[in-house]
């Protein structure tokens, strides 16, 4: 076998065999990869093993960016025939998704660990950049907002980390670039919205302008809500559109854009007060269904759409550990070392980064084909999205607590579990 030069990617690939378990058999490899996760792994070496990942996903978008080098150097990899129409929307995809992810650290305060802060302090400047620039009209990086479907999703990506970064990534912009941003959002209004997950997309919109002073449209946000109340099916999964999917959309968008759009409202009413309750115990039951998905290896199940969007699949579960809401004999420490397995293994798979580091189009590597025609190089950035637990501190009982095994772990491993239950609302 050939060497591995990359220390980066040693890193990556020591920290899935530490927390996932065996990925090779025989001989000394073998006796290390089984030892138990929940000896080797501390919150803060997953902290850590988090924090690489944010920079290695993150750094060559907000770095190219901040210069106003995003569309000179960014590559638009499409499925076949669809490049004309992803350079209309893919950098508005990669800026608007990856800060939706990085809001909660971003606006988070201050730590213990030096070289952590350096860290967010330098993406704090590059997300305002990215917000200054992705607006200005005049700057070779501005962003299309509403010359395409599309801009719709990604600029409601982008409203909803300013709502999760409200500090960071709104009153620290300038005059300007609050102006720009207002307007740039604003002219996605004319993009009727399909009748699935997507009416969420102008709610959010709408749930940015309500939170931060600006005219806002009642009736879209309403419309949303009560439409999902209906598409629910039962035992915490709502259809996307009347129909059910068997996919992640429940995580991907669902749920937690209902969650902050409930938030980001009720600064300035009380009218939809009454639904809070049942989507939040929803929301705590897809938690612990997400939770029980992940393999004692540290995989997923590879199904329904979107699978480019990788560990972007556990939104939802990084949404409630970072609200401190998990179901019920789901501790915070579990849900860590879970997500580390997931997160490690995935990103250490060989093709994951092309050459000059940008994300690629797959799951486990490079996949092409599981990209359907909406999904483009920009896309893949929803994986920031599994990074919101970053947003808690380091003495937080989701980094501070040692580390335990999730409940596929346990149960394949013979521990006496509780059975699982279905909700009935």
């Amino acid at each position: 076998m050939q060497a591995d030069h990359n220390p980066t990617r040693r890193v990556f690939l020591k920290s899935a065999l530490l927390v996932a378990g065996p990925l090779t058999i025989g001989g000394p490899a073998r006796a290390v990869a089984e030892r138990s996760a929940t000896e080797q792994s501390t919150g803060k070496n997953d902290r850590a093993a988090w924090l690489k990942i944010v920079e290695r996903v993150s750094q060559p978008v907000l770095e190219a960016i901040s210069h106003q080098r995003l569309r000179a150097t960014m590559p638009a990899e499409t499925a076949p025939g669809r490049a004309e129409t992803a350079n209309q929307s893919t950098h508005l995809e990669a800026v608007g998704r990856l800060l939706c992810g990085l809001a909660p650290w971003l606006e988070a305060a201050p730590g213990d660990d030096a070289a952590e802060e350096a860290l967010r302090n330098r993406y704090r400047e590059w997300a305002r950049l990215a917000i200054r620039y992705g607006t200005d009209p005049q700057s070779p990086d501005a962003l299309n907002f509403g010359t395409n479907q599309q801009s719709l999703v990604d600029a409601a990506f982008l409203a909803l980390a300013a709502v999760r970064a409200p500090n960071q990534l709104w009153a620290k912009l300038d005059a300007t670039t609050k102006n720009n941003l207002v307007r740039a959002l604003a002219a996605t209004r004319k993009i009727q919205p399909y009748f699935s997950n997507w009416l969420l997309f102008s709610a959010m919109v709408e749930a940015f302008f309500c939170k931060f002073g600006q005219p806002w449209d009642t009736v879209r946000i309403d419309y949303a809500l009560r439409q999902h109340q209906q598409w629910y099916k039962g035992d915490g999964i709502y259809g996307d559109g009347p129909e059910f999917h068997q996919d992640y959309y429940n995580s991907f968008v669902i749920q937690p854009m209902l969650l902050n759009l409930l938030d980001a409202v009720q600064i300035a009413t009380d009218r939809w007060a009454a639904l809070r309750k049942p989507v939040e115990n929803r929301a705590r039951r897809y938690a612990a269904i997400q939770e029980r998905f992940i393999s004692p290896e540290g995989t997923i199940p590879p199904i329904g759409r979107s699978l480019a969007y990788r560990f972007g699949a556990l939104h939802l579960l990084a949404e409630m550990s970072l609200r401190r809401d998990l179901p019920e004999d789901v501790h915070p420490a579990q849900v860590r070392a879970a997500m580390t397995a997931v997160m490690t293994r995935m990103i250490a798979a060989e093709g994951t980064f092309d050459r000059q580091g940008w994300l690629t189009i797959g799951f486990a590597g490079h996949q092409p084909a599981i990209g359907e025609n909406y999904i483009s190089t920009g896309s893949c950035y929803l994986c920031s999205v599994a990074w919101l637990p970053l947003g808690l501190a380091a003495t937080d009982p989701f980094w501070n607590a040692p580390a335990e095994p999730w409940t596929a772990k346990k149960l394949w491993s013979g521990a006496n579990v509780k059975a699982d239950h279905a909700i009935d609302a």
